[in-house]
């Protein structure tokens, strides 16, 4: 059993005053049913697990009155139980297939007798189909594939290890070479393996990685199933642009072109499937911004755009052509540009930071630009060799004087500061 953070997070939860429901949201099979289902058996002494998607005839009990007795009769007769009051967990699954039972949580949770926790995947797509929300009583918690520090405690590396690095990135001080060298070998693997827990379980067990890698192109499959029978009359669009991303990406300045697409390709034809992606949870929207000033939202151009997946291991399914081991290996190279700046644009989102960049025509175009407790930081991705030569920061900083607050460059290399620019090894993006 893969172990989550999100653990301790429902913890938390379990041991809060005034409890509400907890609506764990996320991409499919990014390990939230899992989470909750060994949190549930673990931590309470009944645990009833409701799928909407897997058990259809669990919708009826919300069909009429949908006051908290009712509910619980309703689903005592399905044979679901018991509900003891005090020492039961009601985990409703893929709950976007039962919009009625999202309206009735608000009642569920004034009844108060029993802990509810919901889960679905693409809450963010079926949210007109909800008659009225739970305002009031419902947490909202988003869950994603296994961050870096995961992936290595799947690999048995101890918590001391982290200690080590995260004091090293607090004092700004290298790590020793041995320790370094160990986890930028971790860190590629963690590129190649991604963190969705069906991969990384099919890693940890064949290390020649062909089970990993058909595992990673299962799930792009049911990705595009999900585009197909969700998206509507998006559907084509949202699988054209899903499947153009590793190539945009693939770009020297990254920017999704829509031409690539479809000759005249427009934002306003496209922003529609553009944003099912976003809100599926299966893609992240960065967006560039005009001028170097906060809040960065006051000058965001939404028609210029950059696209990174929710995870690095499925990009490189769909754009290395199985050559991973090989990869892994020595035995051939590649440009990483774009599979190290998605791995730090994905760390960005799981911890709630907008995704902004800055493109100043023939001067300056900066990876990542994120307000930084109230002041404004800057994030440069170098994933050769030659991460010292930084022309465009270089610019930025001449340009915008006393702008940032830290000026970061994520590479190849230890811990290093030079003037007032950090270089920190890209594995320690995770404690940004």
């Amino acid at each position: 059993m893969l172990k989550r953070k999100i653990l301790a997070n429902f913890a938390a939860w379990q041991a809060s005053k005034n409890k509400v429901a907890l609506l764990v949201k996320g991409a499919r099979q990014v390990g939230k049913t899992t989470s909750i289902r060994e949190f549930g058996t673990r931590s309470y002494e009944h645990f009833i697990e409701i799928n909407f998607e897997k058990t259809p005839s669990a919708r009826r009990a919300f069909d009429g009155d949908l006051d908290a007795r009712t509910i619980i009769i309703n689903l005592s007769a399905q044979g679901l139980g018991p509900f003891e009051a005090g020492k039961t967990l009601v985990f409703f699954d893929e709950i976007q297939s039962c919009p009625a039972a999202r309206t009735a949580i608000k009642f569920l949770v004034e009844d108060g007798r029993f802990d509810f926790i919901e889960s679905g995947s693409l809450l963010g797509i079926n949210y007109k189909e909800v008659s009225s929300y739970p305002v009031g009583f419902e947490e909202q918690i988003d869950m994603f594939p296994l961050d870096f520090e995961e992936f290595l405690w799947a690999n048995g590396v101890s918590p001391d290890v982290v200690e080590v690095i995260t004091d090293a990135y607090q004092a700004l001080a290298p790590v020793s070479e041995y320790i370094h060298d160990n986890m930028m070998d971790m860190f590629h693997q963690y590129l190649i393996v991604g963190g969705m827990p069906a991969a990384v379980n099919a890693f940890l067990a064949n290390d020649d990685l062909s089970r990993t890698i058909r595992i990673q192109k299962i799930i792009l499959s049911n990705y595009r199933d999900d585009i197909a029978k969700y998206a509507g009359k998006d559907k084509d669009k949202a699988k054209a642009i899903f499947d153009a991303v590793p190539e945009q990406l693939n770009k020297k300045n990254k920017r999704f072109h829509l031409a690539a697409l479809e000759k005249g390709g427009s934002t306003r034809k496209y922003e529609q499937a553009t944003n099912w992606l976003a809100d599926a949870g299966i893609a992240y929207h960065c967006l560039n911004i005009s001028n170097l000033a906060l809040p960065l939202s006051f000058s965001e151009k939404r028609n210029l755009y950059k696209l990174y997946l929710l995870d690095t291991g499925l990009l490189c399914a769909m754009s290395m052509n199985s050559i991973q081991s090989a990869l892994l290996s020595g035995d051939i190279k590649i440009n990483e540009g774009m599979v190290a700046e998605n791995y730090v644009a994905a760390v960005l989102a799981k911890k709630g930071i907008p995704l902004y960049y800055y493109d100043k025509k023939t001067r300056a175009e900066l990876d990542f630009v994120f307000n930084d407790g109230g002041d404004l930081s800057v994030i440069e991705v170098k994933s050769g060799s030659e991460y010292r030569k930084h022309i465009a920061l270089d610019n930025a900083i001449q340009d915008n004087p006393g702008t940032f607050k830290r000026k970061i460059v994520l590479c190849k290399g230890n811990i290093e500061v030079s003037g007032d620019i950090a270089y920190l090894p890209l594995y320690m993006a995770m404690l940004l």
